[in-house]
């Protein structure tokens, strides 16, 4: 329980959640990118980037 001298827990902020980076799960909109070239695609519902090859070089995307 916190005690609002700032040494409970953190209250709201940054913690870990679903809207992060790379990882599955991380929300409907937003690029696909190539980690090797760069090339950016629109993200389709649905359809996670690291199921897709880059249209450029073939490399497996990962969510911006």
């Amino acid at each position: 329980m916190p005690r609002g001298d700032g040494t409970g827990p953190p209250r709201g902020g940054q913690r870990g959640g679903r809207m992060g980076g790379t990882r599955p799960g991380t929300g409907p909109s937003g690029n696909c990118v190539c980690p090797n070239c760069g090339k950016k695609v629109p993200h389709q519902r649905a359809t996670p980037c690291y199921n897709l090859s880059c249209p450029q070089c073939g490399t497996k995307m990962v969510k911006e």
